[in-house]
């Protein structure tokens, strides 16, 4: 027999989740256009500080006693500063002040925002790395030496790594940091609620993640709801998490998630990498001379997508989670949204589910048994190979699924 073959574009059928804050429209745009169902909920907002006093305060002394060398993190944070010196009638003589100055930016974002102020970045890690930064402040020198920081956000019990500035203090720097932002949950909970809800059931093929801080809101709402371990577990199963760069993969590798990257952290590159790989990772079950794909919200036959109704589709993701072996109408039952102890419901849902699926055969009735998708003599498989990883100690840290790398707090912005 000819195996079937799938024929659906790119991301056609996929549901996938955005945390992203900034430029999720931009984001979404791209994954739509690639075919696929976007879910949106910013885990974060970010909160300038432009009316704060200590800025200012800061500020003003480092126009007083300038630095030898400034530090940029992140361009958004940069940017803020810069404007937030126009409103306060500094920016010339801030500008002034840092074109004096040895100017370190930690990736491309931030040496853009440095050029757009016309100054101009001594130098810059290739691997984007605040780790980098610090190793080639060290590495040279930095005892009696005046640093400005410009910070990034906030840490979290999810991102416990060194203070980057602590340590040049311990290394003899005068270090002045610079907050010039700062990141909150988002005001309403509702859509991350929601968010976390499809993480949990499966409705959702991947969740992505375009900052740590991101990474971490989502956790500690989760953890606020009581969701942290099934968020983890569906995490380490079915939903992919997509992340820009090591970064932000940190937090969820550090809980034994595997995470998947693009080569570069762009955000252009983050969506053709996720266009690769939920292909390549999508289930493939050949039943009754059909190929069928169960996706987060739907289902693909033969290349062709097939909305379901929510009851369908749970019973649906039931029988695909062990191809071809049956499952009783009772386990089917507690599948069904609502519940309910009625087993009639099942017959109607799964007779929903084969009109729904335009493949009746493809649904087994087993008398006095229940119900198994009859499979074809091919391999199948109902969720992608993924990296094993190792349950999390009973304080919540896991083994890194992947090897060790420097974890930073600072999100690709």
């Amino acid at each position: 027999m000819t195996s079937p073959t799938e024929a659906a574009p790119g991301l056609a059928g996929f549901t996938i989740g955005i945390t992203a804050a900034r430029r999720a429209e931009e984001f979404g745009t791209l994954l739509t256009r690639k075919g696929a169902t976007v879910v949106s909920a910013p885990a974060i907002r970010i909160i300038p500080l432009a009316d704060d006093t200590e800025l200012e305060r800061v500020t003003e002394q480092l126009i007083a006693d300038p630095p030898q060398i400034t530090v940029a993190t992140t361009g958004i944070g940069f940017r803020g500063w810069m404007e937030a010196a126009e409103g306060w009638g500094l920016a010339e003589v801030l500008r002034d002040t840092l074109g004096s100055t040895r100017m370190l930016a930690r990736g491309p974002k931030a040496k853009g925002a440095i050029r757009a102020a016309e100054l101009r970045e001594e130098w810059s890690p290739a691997s984007e790395s605040s780790a980098e930064v610090l190793d080639h402040l060290l590495a040279e020198g930095v005892e009696g030496v005046r640093i400005a920081v410009q910070l990034h956000g906030a840490t979290t019990e999810w991102e416990p790594v060194p203070d980057f500035c602590e340590v040049l203090r311990c290394a003899g720097a005068d270090v002045v940091p610079v907050p010039v932002y700062r990141w909150e949950p988002p005001a309403d909970r509702g859509p991350m609620d929601a968010m976390i809800d499809s993480i949990v059931s499966g409705s959702l093929d991947c969740v992505t993640f375009t900052s740590a801080p991101a990474v971490a809101s989502m956790l500690m709402r989760a953890k606020e709801t009581g969701s942290l371990e099934s968020v983890l577990h569906a995490l380490r199963g079915r939903v992919l998490a997509a992340c820009v760069g090591p970064i932000t993969a940190a937090p969820l590798e550090e809980l034994g998630v595997p995470t998947t990257m693009p080569g570069r952290a762009r955000l252009g590159a983050l969506a053709r990498h996720v266009a690769e790989e939920l292909p390549r990772r999508a289930s493939r079950i050949y039943a009754a001379g059909h190929l069928i794909s169960v996706r987060g919200g739907c289902v693909v036959v033969d290349g062709s997508v097939r909305q379901l109704a929510p009851a369908p589709m749970a019973l649906m993701r039931s029988l695909a989670r062990q191809p071809g072996r049956v499952v009783s109408r009772e386990d089917l039952l507690a599948a069904l949204p609502g519940g309910g102890d009625d087993t009639h419901a099942v017959e109607t849902a799964i007779a929903r589910l084969r009109a729904g699926l335009g493949t009746p055969k493809a649904i087994q009735t087993v008398v006095k048994r229940g119900y198994r998708l009859a499979l074809d003599a091919a391999d199948c498989s109902d969720t992608p190979v993924r990296a094993p990883v190792q349950p999390p100690h009973p304080a919540g840290i896991g083994t890194p699924a992947r090897s060790p790398r420097p974890t930073q707090p600072i999100g690709a912005w």
